[in-house]
């Protein structure tokens, strides 16, 4: 009986370990960058020794996993599916626009640190486009599906985290006026 409840309590401190490894990245990927943060400041931040980190994470691509699936736990990306079913191209477009806003409003300071360094660091440009890829691919075919090629450049100009930014940070936009504001954009650029 006593080693079946050793071995258990066991499991659960790796478990905990397991789980302050990938909060430390999580934190330190949504200050610094995935690109900037060393094994080393993990294990620190994690109160760890740089070998317990291996021994979880024998690979940073494994770490890499692991935060980004906590992350996206925490706060899931919008489902696009739940779109379909809004028959108004313009209301389908300005809920998912809402959707996705809301998510970037809720998730900045991570997003940016992230797509910053997806930008030149391959490791996290692979697990951004196998976290994002997906999801974004969705958006343009739920969301573009009754555009014109013009319409569907501006929508993945609407989509960008980027173009977000700039809209809430930069110009100050509630949320809804950036929405409004896309949507407009969107629709005039059939003219175009």
């Amino acid at each position: 009986m006593t080693r079946t409840y050793t071995l258990k309590k066991r499991a659960e401190q790796q478990a905990e370990t397991r789980q302050r490894i990938v909060e430390a990245a999580v934190d330190l990927h949504g200050t610094v960058g995935p690109a900037l943060t060393s094994l080393s400041m993990i294990a620190e931040r994690a109160g760890v020794q740089r070998h317990t980190l291996y021994a979880h994470f024998p690979y940073e691509r494994s770490l890499y996993l692991a935060c980004s699936g906590l992350s996206l736990e925490r706060d899931p990306l919008p489902d696009a599916a739940a779109w379909r079913t809004i028959e108004d191209p313009r209301e389908r477009l300005r809920v998912g626009l809402d959707a996705v806003y809301g998510w970037y409003e809720r998730n900045a300071d991570l997003a940016a640190c992230v797509l910053r360094d997806a930008e030149y660091h391959p490791l996290t440009k692979e697990i951004a486009a196998l976290r994002y890829g997906p999801f974004m691919a969705a958006y343009q075919e739920v969301l573009g599906a009754d555009l014109t090629i013009m319409q569907k450049t501006m929508l993945r100009l609407a989509l960008s985290f980027f173009t977000w930014r700039t809209l809430a940070r930069e110009s100050n936009l509630d949320k809804d006026a950036a929405v409004r504001a896309m949507v407009q954009a969107i629709y005039c650029a059939k003219a175009a």
